[in-house]
């Protein structure tokens, strides 16, 4: 699933993802403590890349953060200079260069490279409607008729996840399917007035491709894109469920990783190629070639290249290309580069163009819980540039040691309600009704943050999900929403259920006085009345 959401600014996705989950982070817990922070490393000179420094960083982030696996391609040029993979898969195999991985939203690019060698042949042009090529592209809003071809790779077609959330429908079987299932939708904005990441726009583009060329979408990238280029073991797929070990990987929580199954996404087109970091290597030498591959073949123009690695235009500022991000940092090289986010698994491409670097990380830790790729895509390139990686690591390692410390508080603070929920209800029943509901009223906010959860999530990173997709991106902070609504929900309802009682018997209690009054008021029959000491 990748963490996907880009803001009107945009950097690339795994930064803008992590920035929103810290800012969330913040806002439900409202401790600036908490956020997360990269310790600079002690002053050291910089290290070269060589294969044995990229080895020793890879190998010291794993055992700081407890990566379980991963594996890392780096290029300069038209050289490799280390491919390799370490640690092991959730399935406990060893990790090589050869191991076969997924790389999710990173393929993206491949989509858009196959689109834009069609685009080289004449096959497509780039700013005709898309229904010229695909009619069966048909949404419920007329203006879908404008959308483009270009607009789809530049992500700018006016669909996104406000108005079609692909991950949350039924998952289709085919890319004819996929875009079927679109057709009752809409669009949020007019076609290019706003750059919104949609994974819908790359699934429409892998379909035109099958439709333009007349082949299955997975035949034309195994004949046109990676057999040319050498990628012998690389295969794009339909479903998580076709992917080595079904997408099996680990989710970060309290300082641990977590092997869990993949639930099962439709991603051809969008997110489903899966490869290896030797393929890697090759695929990132072509980028920075200008569409050659290693043999000299070229794979596609040099315009196209540029065209991918360069922004869209659009109403809003965008910093997307078709299916590479721009990233400008102050102080730092410019990076083009893609991530990609499944709920066990995450990727990332980068390129230096000023320097002919090429960089591909895959990690088995899933998504906004675990950054590990980018994280380790930045320490390399940081060594690319010179510098000294500092020790950054997934901002969950302290904010679930946070989160596990609040979670523990609301438990407590349940119990203790509980416990004294007796001595509350007795003095509750004294009051009017309205005035114990007040003091309740507070005990409704953990109740609706569990209930509206993966919206406020969703709403913070612009996709929709539902709730166990967010359980699957950041298990601790699932837990104690969890923890607090149950413990909220506990301590009203035992307050509520004592307070009644209270009243029943309190209003018991006054009937019954009022005839124990009465009789001892009367004269008894057959004693007297008369008052003490008469005569």
């Amino acid at each position: 699933m990748e963490n996907n959401s880009p803001a009107a600014a945009k950097p690339p996705a795994q930064r803008a993802v992590r920035r929103r989950a810290a800012a969330l982070f913040l806002v439900l817990l409202t401790l600036l403590g908490a956020a997360p922070s990269a310790a600079a490393a002690p002053a050291a000179p910089p290290a070269a890349v060589t294969p044995a420094a990229v080895d020793r960083y890879v190998r010291d982030y794993m055992a700081r953060t407890g990566l379980p696996g991963a594996v890392v391609a780096v290029t300069k040029g038209d050289r490799i200079i280390r491919t390799a993979g370490y640690g092991h898969t959730a399935g406990g195999a060893r990790l090589t260069a050869r191991s076969r991985v997924p790389v999710a939203s990173v393929s993206k690019s491949f989509t858009a490279l196959a689109v834009l060698q069609l685009a080289d042949a004449g096959r497509v042009d780039l700013d005709a409607p898309v229904r010229r090529y695909l009619p069966e592209f048909r949404l419920d809003d007329e203006r879908a008729r404008r959308i483009t071809t270009r607009q789809l790779l530049n992500q700018t077609s006016g669909m996104e996840d406000s108005t079609y959330p692909d991950m949350a429908v039924d998952q289709p079987h085919t890319l004819r399917g996929a875009v079927a299932a679109m057709r009752h939708s809409g669009l949020a904005t007019a076609p290019g007035t706003r750059m919104r990441y949609h994974n819908s726009n790359f699934v429409v583009a892998a379909r035109l491709v099958e439709v333009v060329s007349g082949q299955p979408f997975a035949d034309y990238l195994t004949d046109h894109v990676f057999r040319p280029l050498g990628m012998r073991h690389t295969r794009t797929v339909d479903s998580t469920t076709d992917m080595p070990e079904r997408a099996r990987g680990h989710v970060r929580a309290y300082g641990t990783t977590v092997a869990l199954p993949h639930p099962r996404l439709f991603v051809a087109g969008s997110f489903g190629v899966v490869t290896t970091a030797d393929d890697l290597a090759r695929w990132l030498m072509m980028q920075n070639s200008g569409g050659l591959a290693a043999d000299g073949r070229r794979i596609v123009s040099a315009r196209a290249v540029a065209a991918m690695h360069t922004p869209g235009k659009a109403a809003e500022h965008t910093d997307y290309g078709m299916g590479w991000w721009l990233r400008k940092e102050p102080g730092r090289a410019t990076e083009i580069q893609h991530n990609g986010q499944l709920f066990t698994q995450t990727a990332i491409q980068t390129l230096l163009p000023g320097s002919g670097y090429g960089i591909a990380v895959v990690g088995n830790t899933g998504f906004l819980s675990g950054e590990d790729s980018g994280i380790i895509a930045r320490g390399l390139s940081d060594l690319a540039q010179g510098r000294q990686p500092t020790d950054e690591e997934p901002f969950t390692m302290t904010a679930d040691l946070v989160l596990a410390a609040l979670t523990l508080l609301v438990l407590g603070l349940g119990t203790l309600g509980v416990v004294r929920s007796r001595r509350w209800a007795r003095r509750a029943a004294a009051r009017p009704w309205w005035r114990p509901a007040l003091r309740l009223l507070p005990y409704a906010a953990p109740l609706a943050l569990c209930l509206f959860l993966s919206d406020l999530v969703g709403w913070s990173m612009r996709r929709a999900g539902p709730f166990w997709q967010v359980a699957y991106a950041w298990p601790a902070l699932t837990v104690w929403v969890v923890a607090s609504a149950l413990a909220a929900a506990t301590v009203v309802l035992v307050r509520v259920v004592r307070t009644v009682a209270a009243r029943r018997a309190a209003g018991g209690g006054r009937t019954d006085g009022g005839r124990d009054a009465g009789v001892s008021g009367a004269a008894a029959p057959g004693r007297s009345t008369a008052p003490a000491g008469s005569s």
